[in-house]
């Protein structure tokens, strides 16, 4: 059977190749620390829990509107005036399962043959594999450990062509755990008006931001018309198997989307849409709870890891991934990566999952326990201090 030629240009996300890995490892009887997966190890909130469980009680089981249905169009629109991010209108929301679809559908309604997209590198692989999947030509925009894995405004603005139709931005970021402070944001916005450019930004960890407030180019005056924010519940409501995620969109997009998702998944769950309010409308207290939990833990990973010879880490400004510089070992990122794994018992991911930019870094996802992370830092070190004496 001959596949269509398509498919070559569609990639994958290695973090459920290593994940598939390290489980088959547990499963012949050797231990594994995870940090390879990027999802909170903490249980969905219990009332979020319990508003699902009531909606199919209520037999909420059936077909819903493609968009969403309007209370939660609402509850996101509500939600995002309260949070300080931006102010829209219910009609310009779109849910979807999972965040991943807004990605492909924003990139497919926008861009094809000829059209190019700028991404961040390194970045999560999906923007690449998406953009040219529909035909399009991904650039990568490079992210430097000198500048603390950010955007430079000025390396952006260079890589505008003619051709240039859609900006992703993520941030806070992954796999690198930066964030864009205000001036960056009003600098990219200004590239992004001035040469017309639409902006998917991606912000899925916008709530697992740390020592300061989440910065966007929706702050920007301007920039809601020419803006697509991605988010969804997964991060920071620790929902990652409901399979939540919506879009913003500019109203010229809403329609053309809408027809995306009714010939894709016709829609989302009825009875996870009930979850998805609660979790928008009630308590805050478990999101904030895993935030300082993640912001304490950011401390140990990164303490650990500048205490190994031969490996540096910049400190994250949010999400919960470390993103180690591991040339002093003088080992390539994927064999390093294969040996924690198969010597340490120890599942992290190397750099070039995320693009090329990544080569000489690994990724830790501290989304464990403080002692899990502990004891993998010491499994480390034990590697590290091995491949020196070899």
């Amino acid at each position: 059977m001959k596949l269509a030629s398509r498919m070559g240009r569609l990639g994958t996300e290695s973090a459920f190749e290593v994940l598939a890995k390290a489980k088959a490892l547990e499963a012949a009887g050797a231990p594994v620390i995870h940090l390879e997966i990027g999802e909170p190890d903490f249980d969905t909130p219990a009332h979020v829990a319990r508003a699902a469980q009531e909606a199919l009680d209520r037999g909420m089981t059936h077909y819903v509107p493609a968009p969403g249905i309007p209370e939660l169009r609402a509850a996101v629109a509500g939600a995002l005036e309260r949070d300080g991010r931006m102010s829209t209108t219910p009609d310009r929301v779109i849910v979807t399962p999972g965040a991943k679809p807004i990605m492909f559908f924003a990139i497919l309604a926008l861009c094809e043959e000829g059209d190019e997209v700028l991404y961040p590198d390194p970045g999560f692989p999906m923007y690449a594999s998406i953009t040219a999947f529909a035909g399009a030509t991904p650039v990568p925009v490079p992210l430097r450990e000198s500048n603390g894995f950010t955007i430079d405004p000025d390396e952006l603005a260079s890589l505008v062509t003619p051709r240039t139709k859609l900006l992703v931005l993520n941030s806070p970021h992954n796999p690198c755990g930066s964030a864009l402070d205000r001036a960056q944001v009003e600098a990219i916005a200004e590239i992004a008006i001035r040469n017309d450019l639409t902006v998917l930004s991606d912000e899925v960890y916008w709530a697992l931001r740390y020592g300061g407030r989440h910065h966007s180019v929706l702050d920007v005056p301007g920039m809601a018309e020419r803006t697509i924010l991605l988010d969804g519940w997964s991060k920071t409501y620790a929902m990652t198997g409901w399979r939540l995620g919506y879009g913003v969109f500019p109203p010229d997009l809403v329609e053309p989307v809408s027809r995306l998702v009714i010939n894709s998944v016709s829609c989302t769950s009825a009875f996870s849409q009930h979850a998805a309010i609660a979790a928008l409308e009630g308590p805050r207290d478990d999101v904030d709870r895993m935030r300082a939990a993640f912001e304490e833990r950011a401390e140990v990973v990164v303490d650990g890891l500048n205490a190994i010879p031969g490996v540096t880490c910049v400190r994250p400004g949010g999400a919960f991934y470390a993103f180690p510089n591991v040339t002093g070992l003088g080992l390539p990122e994927g064999e390093l990566a294969d040996r924690l794994l198969n010597e340490a018992g120890v599942a992290v991911l190397p750099g070039t999952a995320f693009g090329q930019y990544g080569k000489g870094y690994l990724r830790f996802s501290y989304a464990n326990s403080t002692d899990n992370i502990k004891a993998a830092l010491g499994a480390f070190a034990d590697l590290a201090a091995e491949v020196a004496r070899a």
